[in-house]
């Protein structure tokens, strides 16, 4: 799944231990979604993206497969 959380959050000039604090996660779990290691729930995927101001498939695509 790809997703925009990083350019997202900088758009906003969050820290990736702000934006953690925000959604109630360690900052290695937005490191690691971030980085497409770790496809965050669905509630985690809504504070991601209600901080973030964006709608949530906005902030996360699903990769089509072939």
């Amino acid at each position: 799944m790809k997703n925009y959380v990083r350019e997202e959050r900088t758009k906003k000039e969050l820290k990736q231990v702000q934006l953690a604090e925000m959604v109630n996660v360690s900052r290695q779990t937005i490191i690691s979604i971030e980085t497409s290691r770790y496809t965050p729930s669905v509630i985690l995927a809504i504070k991601l993206a209600t901080v973030l101001g964006k709608k949530v498939e906005t902030l996360f695509e699903v990769e089509k497969s072939d």
